[in-house]
């Protein structure tokens, strides 16, 4: 978690920086495997070297972004948490529930899938 301590510490919104760390705390913890870093300013966390999960704060909610591949296996999922979502990005609202279960499910999808990838990203 200190690699994302300057991070953090940027959020002026108390409630989005508790919620921020609530959920990186939460991978780091259940994912110890995973290498935290911070790539284009922005937390993520990686797998031998390739993407596997990012997170970045709007002003109205907490982006998760596991990648095209990650959103188009769990759409109707996302949708069924109340969440919307984009090609990339999952927008969880500050005032809406984080669905730990579904996080990680996207997680273990993007680990599996991407178990013999050598690139950072998916080709």
């Amino acid at each position: 978690m200190e690699v994302f301590a300057d991070y953090l510490g940027s959020i002026d919104n108390q409630q989005h920086r508790d919620r921020t760390e609530e959920v990186l705390a939460w991978v780091t913890k259940k994912f110890p495997k995973l290498v935290p870093e911070m790539k284009w300013k922005q937390p993520m966390f990686t797998d031998h070297g390739t993407f596997i999960i990012a997170f970045s704060v709007a002003k109205h909610h907490l982006a998760v972004a596991p990648e095209r591949v990650g959103i188009d296996h769990f759409s109707d999922e996302i949708i069924q948490a109340g969440y919307n979502h984009t090609k990339e990005l999952v927008r969880i609202k500050w005032d809406s529930p984080v669905n730990f279960e579904l996080l990680e499910k996207m997680i273990e999808f993007n680990i599996m899938d991407k178990a013999d990838c050598s690139t950072f990203w998916r080709k």
